[in-house]
């Protein structure tokens, strides 16, 4: 529990919290069932001649934002086009109570380094409009997809801009950039809603990247996405692992909770809840993925999302690090899901648009004294992520990652105080996150219309000042 962030939440604790300085973590706005995509007006703006605008006007359209634009013409075209009405936003005659809860700006056809001005002028008037959890989003083109380098060092360059956005809109606000390949702008749907919404409360300061489609597109039922699809959740029974069982059940799928044998009580119960089933077994032995594979073909006949979350750490600094010690987190943490992948596809279990997501971390990112073990095996994490997207897509299948931050859990509740205030506070939202914030983030993932989102690792971090 943080006591801390309770504390500065009172009257008292703000008026104190404001004078000398302290971080004034804000309770952070997180999905409820039933509950619209986003509450509140959305400004959507963009830099002359961008073409990301019209698909992102027909997804506002689609959730039925409230949305404002400036005075440009191109983008009241397109609001029109989608069939939005949208109120006219004029900097210079608004009244200081127009606020927004997200900014979405256009950034894609930003063709080199002074025409970077044209996001400072949508966002100097604005970006202290924005409200408590409210969102800031950038739509750009990847650098390596642009046909000159004066635009690919601009749109670079927009990685500064949102980054330092993150950090800057306070009151448990979010900043991402998403780069858009040419011909994925019908890809960014699912994406789009997981950003506006309270579902990515504790993402921020994240480079997203969408391609074209590794599959044919589904129809997808936005309050169900996973209904009849099979997800395989390694490490089911209790923390994250839980939370990603329970999220993925809720968005629709029947879940395969595998864990330890000792875990096998607290695993039924968790997959009883929630109408799902269990398989007890060590991911390590020999017979692991084969006996995993078995399962899914007798009782399911394949799998569609498959998510490696179980891990364990065996810290020690290096030098006094056993062979047991090294060997047991890589074994779980980096050898088994190649194992259990290896075995699913060589069987083709995975049916087509299918999903596998890891659970890295940012010691994975940033290294961490006294985790050498932990930190390679979840750097090799993001290694499966990079080597496989381009190998998968070809089988219609998408691979991602998360790298959670400080999550509150049993582990870091028993972290020496110091360190877990550390870990909760070194953040641009001054807080640790929850569970659910990496089971929405996977779930995000595994959505059928996610397969434009493959090899990307984003961090559950609440934009971590550790391996920004």
């Amino acid at each position: 529990m943080d006591r801390y962030q309770q504390l500065v939440n009172t009257p008292i604790g703000r008026i104190v919290t404001k004078q000398i300085g302290l971080p004034a973590p804000v309770s952070l706005e997180r999905y409820e069932p039933g509950k619209p995509v986003i509450s509140g007006p959305v400004l959507l703006g963009a830099a002359p001649g961008s073409g990301i605008t019209p698909p992102v006007a027909r997804i506002l359209a689609a959730i039925r934002a409230e949305v404002s634009t400036p005075l440009q013409e191109e983008v009241r075209r397109a609001a029109a086009d989608a069939g939005i009405d949208a109120r006219i936003f004029n900097a210079e005659t608004a009244s200081e109570d127009q606020t927004f809860k997200a900014l979405v700006f256009d950034a894609s056809a930003v063709a080199d380094s002074s025409a970077l001005r044209e996001a400072w002028a949508f966002f100097h008037p604005t970006i202290r409009r924005v409200r408590s959890s409210g969102r800031v989003i950038v739509l750009a083109t990847p650098p390596e997809k642009c046909k000159e380098p004066a635009e690919a060092v601009a749109q670079r360059a927009l990685e500064g801009l949102v980054r330092s956005i993150g950090k800057e809109v306070r009151k448990g606000a979010t900043a991402q950039l998403v780069y858009v390949a040419p011909g994925a702008e019908d890809e960014i749907e699912s994406t789009l809603r997981f950003l506006l919404s309270p579902k990515s409360a504790y993402v921020s300061g994240q480079v997203i990247r969408v391609g074209e489609a590794t599959a044919s597109r589904e129809d997808v039922d936005w309050d169900r996405p996973l209904a009849g699809k099979v997800a395989l959740v390694t490490g089911a029974s209790r923390g994250i692992g839980e939370s990603i069982a329970k999220v993925l059940a809720r968005d629709g799928a029947h879940v395969l909770g595998v864990d330890v044998p000792a875990q096998e009580r607290e695993l039924s119960e968790v997959t009883g809840r929630l109408g799902g089933s269990s398989l007890t077994l060590d991911i390590t032995d020999s017979d692991a993925p084969a006996r995993i594979a078995t399962h899914l073909i007798d009782e399911h006949g394949g799998v569609d999302v498959v998510i490696h979350n179980a891990g364990v750490t065996r810290d020690k600094t290096l030098g006094r690090m056993t062979e047991e010690q090294w060997s047991t987190v890589i074994n779980i943490n980096l050898i088994a899901p190649q194992r259990i992948d290896k075995e699913l596809f060589s069987r083709e279990l995975v049916r087509p648009n299918g999903r596998i997501v890891c659970v890295s971390s940012i010691s994975g990112i940033a290294g961490n004294a006294g985790q050498t073990n932990y930190a390679t095996s979840k750097a090799g994490i993001i290694g499966i992520v990079q080597t496989f997207a381009p190998i998968l897509a070809k089988r219609g299948v998408t691979v991602n990652a998360v790298a959670p931050g400080f999550i509150e859990t049993r582990m870091t509740a028993a972290m020496p105080i110091a360190t877990r205030e550390a870990g909760r506070r070194m953040n641009s939202l001054s807080q640790g996150g929850l569970p659910v914030d990496v089971a929405e983030t996977i779930a995000w993932f595994a959505n059928p219309a996610s397969a434009g989102v493959t090899g990307n690792v984003v961090r559950v971090c609440g934009q971590s000042l550790i391996g920004a």
